[in-house]
Protein backbone atom coordinates (compact mmCIF):
# COMPACT_ATOMS: atom_id res chain seq x y z
CA UNK A 1 0.00 0.00 0.00
CA UNK A 2 1.17 3.36 -1.05
CA UNK A 3 1.63 5.36 2.72
CA UNK A 4 0.83 8.76 1.70
CA UNK A 5 -2.22 7.40 -0.50
CA UNK A 6 -3.71 5.67 2.26
CA UNK A 7 -2.77 8.42 4.95
CA UNK A 8 -4.66 10.72 2.76
CA UNK A 9 -7.58 8.25 2.67
CA UNK A 10 -7.62 8.49 6.04
CA UNK A 11 -7.84 11.66 6.65
CA UNK A 12 -10.58 11.94 3.62
CA UNK A 13 -12.81 9.85 5.70
CA UNK A 14 -13.34 12.46 8.92
CA UNK A 15 -15.35 14.67 8.21
CA UNK A 16 -13.38 17.73 9.26
CA UNK A 17 -15.79 20.41 8.57
CA UNK A 18 -14.60 24.18 9.90
CA UNK A 19 -13.94 24.47 12.49
CA UNK A 20 -14.48 20.57 13.82
CA UNK A 21 -10.97 18.48 13.27
CA UNK A 22 -12.81 15.38 13.58
CA UNK A 23 -9.76 13.89 15.20
CA UNK A 24 -7.68 14.46 12.02
CA UNK A 25 -5.02 16.14 13.93
CA UNK A 26 -4.82 13.18 16.55
CA UNK A 27 -3.97 10.51 13.62
CA UNK A 28 -1.46 12.79 12.58
CA UNK A 29 0.14 13.11 15.67
CA UNK A 30 0.40 9.36 16.69
CA UNK A 31 2.81 9.05 13.63
CA UNK A 32 4.24 12.20 14.32
CA UNK A 33 5.31 11.45 17.96
CA UNK A 34 7.09 8.04 17.21
CA UNK A 35 9.91 9.73 15.11
CA UNK A 36 10.67 12.13 18.65
CA UNK A 37 8.42 15.17 17.51
CA UNK A 38 6.84 17.10 20.39
CA UNK A 39 3.27 17.61 19.92
CA UNK A 40 0.91 19.88 21.32
CA UNK A 41 -2.70 20.67 20.69
CA UNK A 42 -3.76 24.27 21.31
CA UNK A 43 -7.79 25.48 21.48
CA UNK A 44 -8.70 28.27 21.10
CA UNK A 45 -12.35 29.97 19.87
CA UNK A 46 -16.03 30.38 21.85
CA UNK A 47 -17.72 26.88 22.50
CA UNK A 48 -19.54 27.64 19.67
CA UNK A 49 -16.65 27.37 17.21
CA UNK A 50 -14.07 25.47 18.89
CA UNK A 51 -10.71 25.33 16.95
CA UNK A 52 -8.41 22.50 17.02
CA UNK A 53 -4.21 23.27 16.04
CA UNK A 54 -1.72 20.95 16.05
CA UNK A 55 1.68 22.21 16.65
CA UNK A 56 4.60 19.50 16.23
CA UNK A 57 8.50 19.75 16.22
CA UNK A 58 11.46 17.48 16.52
CA UNK A 59 14.54 19.63 17.27
CA UNK A 60 17.41 18.79 14.58
CA UNK A 61 21.18 18.22 16.14
CA UNK A 62 22.73 21.70 15.24
CA UNK A 63 22.61 24.01 18.40
CA UNK A 64 22.48 27.47 19.31
CA UNK A 65 22.86 30.33 16.44
CA UNK A 66 22.98 27.29 13.90
CA UNK A 67 19.72 25.45 14.49
CA UNK A 68 17.63 26.25 11.66
CA UNK A 69 13.70 24.74 11.24
CA UNK A 70 11.52 24.30 8.25
CA UNK A 71 8.07 24.16 9.05
CA UNK A 72 5.30 22.86 6.92
CA UNK A 73 1.61 24.72 7.58
CA UNK A 74 -1.48 23.04 6.43
CA UNK A 75 -5.26 22.56 7.28
CA UNK A 76 -7.38 19.48 8.04
CA UNK A 77 -11.12 21.69 7.66
CA UNK A 78 -12.93 21.56 4.63
CA UNK A 79 -15.15 23.36 3.05
CA UNK A 80 -18.80 22.29 3.03
CA UNK A 81 -20.05 19.55 0.32
CA UNK A 82 -22.42 21.32 -1.41
CA UNK A 83 -25.49 19.33 -2.41
CA UNK A 84 -24.65 15.76 -2.00
CA UNK A 85 -27.24 14.37 -4.81
CA UNK A 86 -24.89 16.08 -6.73
CA UNK A 87 -21.54 14.29 -6.39
CA UNK A 88 -20.44 10.89 -7.81
CA UNK A 89 -19.87 9.13 -4.47
CA UNK A 90 -20.29 10.04 -0.16
CA UNK A 91 -18.00 12.85 -0.44
CA UNK A 92 -16.11 11.64 3.10
CA UNK A 93 -15.77 7.90 2.04
CA UNK A 94 -12.65 8.23 -0.66
CA UNK A 95 -12.83 6.44 -3.83
CA UNK A 96 -10.92 5.65 -6.46
CA UNK A 97 -12.33 5.83 -10.15
CA UNK A 98 -10.38 6.30 -13.89
CA UNK A 99 -6.95 6.69 -11.25
CA UNK A 100 -8.50 9.38 -9.53
CA UNK A 101 -8.88 9.56 -5.61
CA UNK A 102 -12.31 11.56 -5.12
CA UNK A 103 -13.60 12.90 -1.84
CA UNK A 104 -13.82 16.89 -0.16
CA UNK A 105 -10.04 17.53 0.80
CA UNK A 106 -8.65 15.73 -1.77
CA UNK A 107 -6.99 18.51 -3.40
CA UNK A 108 -7.28 21.07 -0.25
CA UNK A 109 -5.83 20.43 1.30
CA UNK A 110 -5.35 16.28 2.95
CA UNK A 111 -3.50 15.00 0.10
CA UNK A 112 -0.36 17.97 1.04
CA UNK A 113 -0.56 17.08 4.45
CA UNK A 114 -0.29 13.36 4.52
CA UNK A 115 2.35 13.53 1.66
CA UNK A 116 4.48 16.22 4.37
CA UNK A 117 4.07 13.39 6.90
CA UNK A 118 5.64 10.19 4.56
CA UNK A 119 7.96 12.55 3.44
CA UNK A 120 9.45 13.19 6.74
CA UNK A 121 8.90 9.46 7.61
CA UNK A 122 11.35 8.68 4.86
CA UNK A 123 13.92 11.16 5.52
CA UNK A 124 14.37 10.48 9.10
CA UNK A 125 15.03 7.06 7.89
CA UNK A 126 17.83 7.85 6.33
CA UNK A 127 18.56 10.54 8.29
CA UNK A 128 17.84 9.83 11.67
CA UNK A 129 20.01 12.85 13.23
CA UNK A 130 19.62 15.71 10.59
CA UNK A 131 20.77 19.17 11.41
CA UNK A 132 17.56 20.42 10.83
CA UNK A 133 14.60 20.76 13.14
CA UNK A 134 11.38 20.10 11.63
CA UNK A 135 7.66 21.10 12.88
CA UNK A 136 4.28 21.25 12.01
CA UNK A 137 1.24 23.83 11.89
CA UNK A 138 -2.00 22.01 11.50
CA UNK A 139 -5.34 23.84 11.94
CA UNK A 140 -8.60 23.26 11.57
CA UNK A 141 -9.39 26.93 11.18
CA UNK A 142 -8.50 28.06 7.52
CA UNK A 143 -11.25 27.74 5.66
CA UNK A 144 -13.75 29.48 7.90
CA UNK A 145 -12.75 33.07 9.86
CA UNK A 146 -9.13 32.06 10.15
CA UNK A 147 -9.58 34.17 13.48
CA UNK A 148 -8.62 31.21 16.04
CA UNK A 149 -6.24 28.93 13.93
CA UNK A 150 -2.75 29.71 12.46
CA UNK A 151 -2.77 33.30 13.61
CA UNK A 152 -3.17 32.44 17.27
CA UNK A 153 -0.31 29.51 17.31
CA UNK A 154 1.86 32.32 15.27
CA UNK A 155 1.33 34.71 18.23
CA UNK A 156 1.94 31.94 20.73
CA UNK A 157 5.29 30.82 19.01
CA UNK A 158 6.33 34.29 19.02
CA UNK A 159 6.18 35.04 22.49
CA UNK A 160 8.02 32.19 23.04
CA UNK A 161 10.81 33.02 20.87
CA UNK A 162 10.52 29.91 18.43
CA UNK A 163 12.71 30.30 15.66
CA UNK A 164 11.41 29.50 11.94
CA UNK A 165 13.56 29.59 9.29
CA UNK A 166 11.30 28.38 6.54
CA UNK A 167 7.93 27.48 5.78
CA UNK A 168 6.18 25.35 3.02
CA UNK A 169 2.43 25.99 2.94
CA UNK A 170 0.57 22.61 1.53
CA UNK A 171 -1.64 24.77 -0.78
CA UNK A 172 -2.79 23.29 -3.78
CA UNK A 173 -0.49 25.38 -5.85
CA UNK A 174 -0.06 23.47 -9.35
CA UNK A 175 -1.88 24.22 -12.43
CA UNK A 176 -1.53 21.57 -15.43
CA UNK A 177 1.02 18.97 -13.50
CA UNK A 178 2.29 18.60 -10.36
CA UNK A 179 5.70 20.74 -9.80
CA UNK A 180 4.31 23.51 -12.14
CA UNK A 181 3.86 26.52 -10.13
CA UNK A 182 4.99 27.31 -6.53
CA UNK A 183 3.40 30.62 -4.50
CA UNK A 184 6.15 32.42 -3.56
CA UNK A 185 4.41 35.50 -2.18
CA UNK A 186 0.61 36.98 -2.10
CA UNK A 187 -1.00 39.68 -2.20
CA UNK A 188 -2.23 41.89 0.93
CA UNK A 189 -6.60 42.22 1.03
CA UNK A 190 -7.91 45.16 2.56
CA UNK A 191 -11.31 45.55 3.21
CA UNK A 192 -13.37 48.74 3.11
CA UNK A 193 -17.32 49.51 3.78
CA UNK A 194 -18.40 52.98 2.59
CA UNK A 195 -21.51 54.37 3.23
CA UNK A 196 -22.49 57.66 1.61
CA UNK A 197 -25.20 59.88 3.09
CA UNK A 198 -27.62 61.77 1.13
CA UNK A 199 -31.70 63.08 1.92
CA UNK A 200 -34.69 60.77 1.57
CA UNK A 201 -37.30 61.80 0.01
CA UNK A 202 -39.56 61.49 -2.73
CA UNK A 203 -38.98 60.48 -6.25
CA UNK A 204 -40.80 63.04 -8.38
CA UNK A 205 -39.88 65.92 -5.91
CA UNK A 206 -35.66 65.40 -6.20
CA UNK A 207 -35.07 68.90 -5.38
CA UNK A 208 -36.27 68.30 -1.90
CA UNK A 209 -33.83 65.25 -1.69
CA UNK A 210 -30.27 64.29 -2.30
CA UNK A 211 -29.92 61.31 -4.01
CA UNK A 212 -26.48 59.26 -2.00
CA UNK A 213 -26.26 57.15 -4.81
CA UNK A 214 -25.50 59.79 -7.41
CA UNK A 215 -23.54 61.30 -5.57
CA UNK A 216 -21.26 58.25 -5.48
CA UNK A 217 -21.11 57.47 -8.59
CA UNK A 218 -18.08 59.72 -9.68
CA UNK A 219 -16.31 58.89 -7.15
CA UNK A 220 -16.44 55.09 -7.19
CA UNK A 221 -15.45 55.45 -10.96
CA UNK A 222 -12.22 57.59 -10.00
CA UNK A 223 -11.19 54.57 -7.57
CA UNK A 224 -12.33 51.88 -10.10
CA UNK A 225 -10.09 52.88 -12.78
CA UNK A 226 -7.23 54.77 -10.11
CA UNK A 227 -3.80 53.47 -10.45
CA UNK A 228 -3.07 52.74 -7.06
CA UNK A 229 0.25 51.37 -7.77
CA UNK A 230 2.50 49.85 -10.76
CA UNK A 231 3.38 45.88 -9.22
CA UNK A 232 6.75 45.02 -9.48
CA UNK A 233 9.30 41.76 -10.67
CA UNK A 234 6.48 39.54 -8.69
CA UNK A 235 3.03 41.85 -8.14
CA UNK A 236 0.99 42.77 -10.56
CA UNK A 237 -0.59 46.20 -9.95
CA UNK A 238 -3.30 46.75 -7.01
CA UNK A 239 -7.05 46.40 -7.86
CA UNK A 240 -9.80 47.83 -6.32
CA UNK A 241 -13.12 46.25 -6.62
CA UNK A 242 -16.66 47.04 -5.71
CA UNK A 243 -18.21 43.60 -4.47
CA UNK A 244 -21.83 44.82 -3.21
CA UNK A 245 -23.95 47.78 -3.44
CA UNK A 246 -26.51 48.85 -1.19
CA UNK A 247 -29.21 51.23 -1.51
CA UNK A 248 -32.88 52.22 -1.86
CA UNK A 249 -36.14 50.96 0.25
CA UNK A 250 -36.97 48.46 -2.11
CA UNK A 251 -39.93 51.26 -3.13
CA UNK A 252 -40.03 52.54 -6.59
CA UNK A 253 -41.01 56.24 -5.85
CA UNK A 254 -38.13 56.64 -3.08
CA UNK A 255 -35.21 58.29 -3.30
CA UNK A 256 -32.80 56.61 -0.42
CA UNK A 257 -31.08 58.43 2.47
CA UNK A 258 -28.18 56.36 2.43
CA UNK A 259 -25.69 53.81 0.06
CA UNK A 260 -23.64 51.24 1.14
CA UNK A 261 -20.99 50.32 -0.86
CA UNK A 262 -18.32 47.03 -0.36
CA UNK A 263 -14.89 47.03 -1.73
CA UNK A 264 -11.60 45.19 -1.35
CA UNK A 265 -7.95 46.04 -2.26
CA UNK A 266 -5.78 43.12 -3.43
CA UNK A 267 -2.51 44.92 -3.22
CA UNK A 268 0.74 44.28 -3.79
CA UNK A 269 4.48 44.95 -1.50
CA UNK A 270 4.61 48.27 -3.44
CA UNK A 271 1.20 49.91 -1.15
CA UNK A 272 0.41 49.83 2.29
CA UNK A 273 -3.18 49.67 3.87
CA UNK A 274 -2.26 53.36 5.38
CA UNK A 275 -1.39 54.44 2.05
CA UNK A 276 -4.34 52.90 0.23
CA UNK A 277 -6.78 53.62 2.96
CA UNK A 278 -5.28 57.82 2.61
CA UNK A 279 -5.73 57.53 -1.36
CA UNK A 280 -9.50 56.34 -0.79
CA UNK A 281 -10.14 59.32 1.81
CA UNK A 282 -8.62 61.84 -0.85
CA UNK A 283 -10.91 60.46 -3.79
CA UNK A 284 -13.84 60.83 -1.52
CA UNK A 285 -13.00 64.47 -0.05
CA UNK A 286 -12.32 65.85 -3.53
CA UNK A 287 -15.39 64.60 -4.19
CA UNK A 288 -16.95 67.13 -1.60
CA UNK A 289 -18.97 63.48 -0.15
CA UNK A 290 -20.87 62.85 3.08
CA UNK A 291 -19.36 59.46 4.14
CA UNK A 292 -18.48 57.16 6.76
CA UNK A 293 -15.70 54.19 5.65
CA UNK A 294 -14.62 51.34 7.82
CA UNK A 295 -11.70 49.31 7.43
CA UNK A 296 -10.29 45.63 7.96
CA UNK A 297 -7.19 44.26 6.82
CA UNK A 298 -7.64 40.56 5.87
CA UNK A 299 -4.03 39.91 5.48
CA UNK A 300 -0.81 41.80 4.37
CA UNK A 301 1.29 40.76 1.62
CA UNK A 302 4.18 38.63 1.82
CA UNK A 303 7.16 37.83 -0.66
CA UNK A 304 10.01 35.25 -0.42
CA UNK A 305 12.48 36.27 -3.20
CA UNK A 306 14.75 33.06 -4.29
CA UNK A 307 16.81 32.12 -2.06
CA UNK A 308 17.67 29.13 0.21
CA UNK A 309 13.77 28.06 0.23
CA UNK A 310 12.79 28.74 -3.25
CA UNK A 311 15.92 27.10 -4.31
CA UNK A 312 15.59 23.91 -2.32
CA UNK A 313 12.00 23.60 -3.60
CA UNK A 314 12.88 24.06 -7.22
CA UNK A 315 15.52 22.17 -7.03
CA UNK A 316 13.69 19.10 -5.46
CA UNK A 317 10.86 20.03 -8.54
CA UNK A 318 13.58 19.74 -11.15
CA UNK A 319 15.02 16.54 -9.57
CA UNK A 320 11.49 14.66 -9.47
CA UNK A 321 9.76 15.91 -12.61
CA UNK A 322 12.18 17.25 -14.92
CA UNK A 323 9.76 20.42 -14.47
CA UNK A 324 11.28 24.06 -14.18
CA UNK A 325 8.49 25.17 -11.58
CA UNK A 326 7.33 29.18 -11.92
CA UNK A 327 7.13 31.59 -9.24
CA UNK A 328 3.46 33.09 -9.08
CA UNK A 329 2.11 35.56 -6.43
CA UNK A 330 -1.36 34.93 -7.90
CA UNK A 331 -4.67 34.12 -5.80
CA UNK A 332 -6.26 34.65 -2.76
CA UNK A 333 -5.19 34.78 0.37
CA UNK A 334 -3.82 32.03 2.61
CA UNK A 335 -2.25 31.65 6.26
CA UNK A 336 1.26 32.27 4.96
CA UNK A 337 0.45 36.06 5.56
CA UNK A 338 -0.19 35.44 9.41
CA UNK A 339 2.94 32.62 9.12
CA UNK A 340 5.05 35.30 6.66
CA UNK A 341 5.44 37.62 9.99
CA UNK A 342 7.32 35.34 12.28
CA UNK A 343 9.77 33.31 9.53
CA UNK A 344 11.15 35.04 6.26
CA UNK A 345 10.98 32.54 3.82
CA UNK A 346 7.24 31.42 3.15
CA UNK A 347 6.42 29.35 -0.01
CA UNK A 348 3.44 27.68 -0.49
CA UNK A 349 3.28 24.31 -2.49
CA UNK A 350 0.65 21.43 -3.34
CA UNK A 351 -1.10 19.24 -6.14
CA UNK A 352 -3.04 20.59 -8.68
CA UNK A 353 -5.74 22.50 -8.02
CA UNK A 354 -8.47 22.48 -11.08
CA UNK A 355 -10.95 20.85 -8.21
CA UNK A 356 -10.72 22.21 -5.34
CA UNK A 357 -14.09 23.46 -3.36
CA UNK A 358 -15.90 21.54 -6.33
CA UNK A 359 -18.51 18.97 -6.62
CA UNK A 360 -16.62 15.36 -6.84
CA UNK A 361 -12.97 17.38 -5.63
CA UNK A 362 -10.38 14.70 -6.58
CA UNK A 363 -6.54 14.16 -7.18
CA UNK A 364 -5.02 11.96 -9.82
CA UNK A 365 -3.59 9.07 -7.34
CA UNK A 366 -0.55 8.94 -9.42
CA UNK A 367 0.59 12.56 -8.35
CA UNK A 368 0.72 11.60 -4.98
CA UNK A 369 4.06 10.02 -4.66
CA UNK A 370 5.96 12.54 -6.94
CA UNK A 371 4.40 15.31 -4.44
CA UNK A 372 5.41 13.48 -1.06
CA UNK A 373 8.73 13.00 -3.86
CA UNK A 374 9.31 17.17 -3.97
CA UNK A 375 8.44 17.89 -0.17
CA UNK A 376 11.31 14.99 0.99
CA UNK A 377 13.93 16.27 -1.31
CA UNK A 378 13.17 19.78 -0.16
CA UNK A 379 13.61 18.70 3.57
CA UNK A 380 17.26 17.04 2.05
CA UNK A 381 18.31 20.03 0.34
CA UNK A 382 17.74 21.88 3.00
CA UNK A 383 19.61 19.88 5.71
CA UNK A 384 22.28 19.42 3.44
CA UNK A 385 22.76 23.28 4.16
CA UNK A 386 24.30 22.16 7.39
Amino acid sequence: MNRALHLTEQLIARRSLTPDDAQCQQILAERLEPLGFACESIVSGPDHFRVTNLWAKRPGKAAGAAARTLMFAGHTDVVPTGPLEQWSSDPFAPSHRDGKLYGRGAADMKTSIAAFVVAVEEFLAARPDPALSLALLITSDEEGPSIDGTVVVCERLKSRGERLDYCIVGEPTSVERVGDMIKNGRRGSLSGKLTVKGIQGHIASPQLAKNPIHLALPALDELATLEWDWGNEFFQPTSWQISNIHGGTGASNVIPGTVVIDFNFRYSTESTPEGLQKLTREVLDRHALDYQLDWVVGGLPFLTTPGELVGAMQGAIRTETGIEAELSTTGGTSDGRFISRICAQVVEFGPVNATIHKIDEHIAVADIDPLKNIYRRTIENLDALG
